[in-house]
């Protein structure tokens, strides 16, 4: 009976505020810890699970992973300079090219940096 009490204040609407999504995720939390849940509260959770979902998207959106977002993430991460890869990539040139956006990944650069990386060359293509 206390679950229902707290649906009654989350009112089942996408948040519309931090705090909302907050209560929203408090009550998700607790109806995901529950034992032996009812069907009715499997699809409370699953209701909310989804409002959360949209709140968030709507309100903390994610960047999507570009191919020279990753390779300068990567290179942020490990302290590397264009230089240092100019001898997985072969140029000093070609580096730049890729580093400044201007020129794509081909597949056996990517290879290169993938293995470099120790990361899937998925990543940069």
């Amino acid at each position: 009976m206390l679950v229902y009490r707290k649906i009654i204040r989350v009112r089942l609407k996408t948040p519309e505020n931090d705090e909302d999504n907050e209560q929203a995720i408090a009550l998700a939390e607790e109806l995901a810890h529950r034992p032996n849940r009812t069907l009715e509260e499997s699809a409370l959770y699953n209701l909310l699970i989804a409002l959360i979902e949209k709140y968030e998207q709507e309100h903390y959106p994610m960047e999507q992973s570009t191919p020279h977002s990753m390779l300068l993430h990567l290179m942020e991460a490990r302290d590397l300079k264009q230089a240092d890869l100019v001898q997985i990539l072969g140029s000093s040139g070609v580096v730049s090219e890729i580093i400044n956006g201007k020129q794509k990944i081909t597949m056996a650069e990517a290879k290169a940096l993938a293995e470099f990386f120790n990361v899937d060359s998925a990543l940069f293509l």
